[in-house]
């Protein structure tokens, strides 16, 4: 659990962010030194080296003294600030917001924008704001004679700050947007790694049972022919006969047991994980449903051409059965399973009597958490099952459409496979 919270809590990569920070530094130390000795341009070289200092400092202290190796937003926010202000210093002293370096001012915050929370990135982008409005009237002149030949109209000069805020926002904005979209894909990814999970550790001790089932056969066979010889020497023992009545009931007990364990008790140990065709697959699926609900399934498979088996497939079965789910769940009483094949495809075909998609959510559909519209008072859910099914199987090579039925009237998932790619599984 507490791994869980330090995910959540400490985003950012304290490796990754000091060798960061070791890049800008050795820039700043190369432009500052290059312009002073090679360009012998006139500005505050010691107050500049000065401000570097204090940046190699602060990079020190967080590589031998800061012991966490992720950063909190509270943290984080500490150092991303110590580095917008260590670089708006030198560019004050360097000819401020005239000084073509100014742009470096907004990747701090820009980084920010997709590692840490809203709030952090607020504060960032406001303080970035202040300092180039700042800078635009308070600052040094540019290095050496540059300053005596750097004259634009009021109109352009104004236009920098305002652009380069337009920019920060723009930037931060598309960050925070894209960050939060592929955090939430990637803990619906998690979410789907631990349902498969489950279900191979399912598959797992489904195998195991089965294998307990075969190999406690035999002892339990010599077991009971004993306790039979048993009964007959020792039949005039009363006490005696009792009990070995009782082993011969628990060894009969036992027996049924292991029956039920192995399925089938004339299968080899490996039986879970035989060959099935599609049409398998889709019969074992709604075999699972019809057990536990009252709706309809009503499947055709008069156009199934190809008898060929695969490779039994957890992700396979997981994902046909999101699908069949989905529309178990939103159907009014009936769904329509079609499978087609012939020599190149197969394609299977999911409908069902309820509602179908609703417009805001089929554009967005195989995203993770879908929300509707919020007038919409239907069943919730649709989003992360999709997403999982959608995922799992075009991980196998199939293709996903998904659309409202013209004949059914409800939702309809076509899912279609090139026979060489799914022999390939």
């Amino acid at each position: 659990m507490k791994f869980f919270e330090t995910s959540k809590y400490y985003t950012l990569k304290k490796s990754t962010y000091v060798s960061l920070r070791w890049i800008a530094i050795i820039g700043q130390i190369f432009s500052v030194n290059v312009v002073y000795f090679y360009f012998n341009l006139d500005f505050d070289f010691i107050y500049s080296n000065i401000v570097i200092f204090i940046g190699i400092l602060s990079n020190l202290y967080l590589m031998f003294i800061h012991e966490k190796t992720q950063l909190s937003d509270r943290s984080a926010l500490i150092f991303l600030m110590i580095d917008i202000f260590q670089l708006a210093t030198l560019i004050y002293l360097t000819g401020g917001i005239i000084n073509p370096f100014v742009i470096f001012l907004i990747i701090p915050s820009v980084f920010a924008s997709t590692n840490l929370g809203l709030r952090t990135n607020l504060l960032l982008v406001l303080t970035t704001i202040f300092i180039i409005i700042f800078l635009t009237f308070y600052s040094k002149d540019l290095p050496g004679f540059l300053s005596d030949h750097f004259h634009v109209d009021d109109y352009y000069y104004f236009s920098i700050p305002i652009s380069l805020i337009i920019a920060l926002v723009f930037l931060n904005y598309f960050a925070i947007i894209f960050g939060n979209e592929s955090r939430i894909r990637k803990e619906a990814l998690n979410k789907m790694e631990e349902v498969m999970a489950k279900e191979h550790e399912m598959l797992s001790l489904g195998g195991q049972a089965a294998a307990a089932a075969h190999s406690l056969g035999t002892p339990l066979s010599t077991i009971k022919i004993i306790s039979q010889e048993l009964k007959k020497q020792l039949k005039n023992q009363k006490e005696v006969f009792q009990d070995i009545e009782l082993l011969s009931s628990q060894v009969e007990r036992c027996n049924q047991i292991l029956k039920k364990l192995s399925l089938n008790p004339n299968e080899e140990d490996d039986f879970i994980d035989e060959d099935l065709t599609i049409k398998d697959f889709l019969i074992e699926i709604v075999s699972s449903f019809k057990e536990t609900g009252s709706k309809e399934f009503v499947l055709n498979f008069n156009q199934d051409a190809n008898p060929k088996k695969i490779t039994k497939s957890m992700e396979i079965i997981y994902g046909l059965r999101n699908f069949i789910g989905n529309a178990n769940k939103f159907s009014l009483n009936k769904i329509f399973i079609t499978l087609k094949s012939n020599n190149d495809f197969t394609e299977i075909t999911i409908e069902d009597d309820g509602k179908g998609y609703s417009s805001d959510i089929l554009s967005k559909i195989g995203e993770p958490y879908l929300k509707g519209n919020k007038n919409n008072n239907d069943k919730t859910g649709l989003g992360l099952g999709i997403f999982i099914g959608k995922t799992l199987l075009e991980k196998n090579f199939a293709t996903i459409n998904c659309r409202n039925s013209k004949t059914r009237g409800g939702a309809e998932v076509i899912i279609k496979w090139r026979n060489t790619d799914l022999f390939k599984i």
